[in-house]
C-alpha cells in the first residue's frame, strides 16, 4: 500500500497545474453546494418560524371530525341514517376550564381559551369582513406571540377600555385607523358592538394582518350572541414539530377535534417538499459536475502513464494495485479539494448573511437567513469524494486492462 501511495503522491506532485484546477473544480462544487443548502433551508425555516409564531401549533375546535354514529345505527347495522339535522348554535366546549387543566397535566407545553367568531368592522363608511378572536391576556402570552408583535399599545389595554380591540397593523392602514378610534363591529346575528382601537399588531404575515383582529372574550362572546361559551382551545408547545402527535392524543382524550399547524397548513407543505427535491436535484448536479475535472485529469495521466503502467504491470502488478494508485490520487485531489470547499462554503454563507433585501411592501428591511448545519459540509463533501473516487475508476480500469506487450508495442 506504501508504494502505491508513493506513485500516486508523485503523480499528483507533478502536474501542479491539473492538479489545482482539479482541487480548484470540486471546490467550487462542493463550496457552492454548501451555500445553497444554507440558504433554501434558512430561508424555509424562517418562513416556517414566521408562520408558527402567528398561529397555535395545535387547535382544538368545538365540532367533531365527523357525524356521531346514531343510537339507531348502534342497535341496527342494516339502518342508514341520512339528512340528519344540525344544530345551528354550537354548544362550545364543556367545561373548558377541566379540560385545559387535565391537558396541562401532561401536555409539553401550555394552553389558553379563546372565542373565535367572524364579524364585519365598519369605519368611515368601509366595510370589512374580519375574524375576531376573544382572549384572556393573562394566558394568551403563554401560547401566542402577539405580545412581542404589538406595534402600538400593550396588550393588557384590552381591559383598560370600552370593548378594547387590537387590529392588525395592515387593516388599520386600510381603514385609516389609529390607537383610540372607535369602531363599531357587526356580528352575524346583526349584533352591533361600539370598539374602541387600543393596539396595533404586526404578524408579519400580510393575510392575517388585514383580517385579524383581537379582543377579550367577553365583547367577543356578545357578538356570538352566546354568553359564556368557549369555542376554541389554543396550545403551544415546547417543540412544534411534536404538534400532530399531541394533536391526535388531544383529539382521543377530548374528541374534540383537534389540528395541529402541520394539518392546517397540509397544501404549504407540500410544495416545500417539491421544492426540496429539486434543491436536491440541483446540488446533485452541481458536485457531480465538479467530479468532471477530476475524471479529465485523471484520464489525461492515465494516457500519458501508459509506458508506467505496461512496466509495473510487467513486474508482476496486479491490475486492481494498478488501478488502485489512480483512484488514489483521485482521493487525494477531492479531500484537498472538499477541505478547501468547505471553508469556501462558509465564506459565502457568512457573505450571503450580510445582505439585507428591502420589502417594499412592508417597508422594512430584512437580512437573507443561512442555516449552518454540519449535516451540510459532511453530505458535500460524502458525495463529492464518492464522485470524484467513481470519476477516477473508469479511466483507470479501462488503461489497466491493456496487456502490456500492446502498449509497449504502440509506444514504438
Amino acid at each position: 500500500m506504501k508504494l502505491v501511495l508513493n506513485i500516486a503522491w508523485t503523480h499528483v506532485s507533478t502536474r501542479v497545474r491539473q492538479t489545482l484546477v482539479g482541487m480548484a473544480g470540486v471546490a467550487m462544487g462542493v463550496g457552492f453546494t454548501i451555500m445553497m443548502a444554507g440558504l433554501m433551508q434558512g430561508s424555509q425555516i424562517d418562513f416556517l418560524r414566521q408562520l408558527v409564531d402567528t398561529m397555535p401549533h395545535v387547535t382544538v375546535e368545538d365540532e367533531r371530525r365527523s357525524v356521531p354514529t346514531q343510537p339507531a345505527e348502534q342497535e341496527y347495522g342494516a339502518v342508514q341514517m341520512s339528512d340528519i339535522a344540525n344544530v345551528g348554535r354550537r354548544a362550545g366546549i364543556r367545561y373548558p376550564e377541566s379540560v385545559m387543566n387535565s391537558l396541562r397535566a401532561w401536555i409539553p407545553g401550555d394552553v389558553a381559551p379563546s372565542v373565535k367568531t367572524t364579524a364585519i368592522i365598519d369605519h368611515g363608511g368601509a366595510r370589512i369582513g374580519i375574524t375576531l378572536t376573544g382572549i384572556d391576556p393573562r394566558f394568551e402570552v403563554r401560547v401566542s406571540k402577539l405580545a412581542s408583535q404589538m406595534r402600538q399599545g400593550k396588550l393588557d389595554d384590552l381591559s383598560r377600555a370600552s370593548n378594547g380591540i387590537i387590529v392588525g397593523e395592515a387593516l388599520a392602514e386600510k381603514l385609516g385607523l389609529k390607537t383610540g378610534n372607535t369602531v363599531r363591529l357587526i356580528g352575524g346575528q346583526g349584533t352591533r358592538l361600539n370598539s374602541t382601537v387600543v393596539g396595533l399588531f404586526r404578524s408579519g404575515l400580510k393575510r392575517v394582518d388585514e383580517s385579524q383582529i383581537y379582543s377579550l372574550t367577553g365583547p367577543a362572546q356578545i357578538m356570538m350572541g352566546q354568553n359564556g361559551v368557549i369555542n376554541q382551545l389554543r396550545l403551544r408547545l415546547d417543540d412544534p414539530l411534536s404538534a400532530q402527535k399531541v394533536a391526535a392524543q388531544v383529539e382521543a382524550q377530548t374528541g374534540y377535534q383537534s389540528v395541529s399547524w402541520q394539518e392546517a397548513n397540509a397544501d404549504l407543505l407540500s410544495t416545500f417538499t417539491v421544492r426540496d427535491f429539486i434543491v436536491l436535484t440541483v446540488m446533485g448536479a452541481m458536485l457531480l459536475t465538479s467530479s468532471f475535472a477530476t475524471y479529465n485529469i485523471i484520464s489525461t495521466i492515465t494516457h500519458e502513464k501508459r509506458q508506467d503502467i505496461a512496466i509495473m504491470k510487467s513486474l508482476g502488478m496486479r491490475e486492481y494495485a494498478v488501478r488502485r494508485i489512480f483512484i488514489v490520487e483521485a482521493v487525494i485531489i477531492g479531500v484537498v479539494g472538499i477541505l478547501f470547499g468547505w471553508i469556501l462554503g462558509y465564506l459565502l454563507c457568512y457573505g450571503w448573511s450580510q445582505i439585507t433585501i428591502f420589502n417594499p411592501l412592508t417597508g422594512t428591511t430584512v437580512p437573507l437567513q443561512i442555516y449552518y448545519s454540519p449535516m451540510h459540509y459532511l453530505v458535500a463533501g460524502g458525495i463529492s469524494l464518492l464522485c470524484c473516487a467513481g470519476a477516477a475508476y473508469f479511466p483507470a480500469r479501462k488503461a489497466t486492462r491493456v496487456h502490456p506487450v500492446e502498449i509497449i508495442r504502440g509506444s514504438s
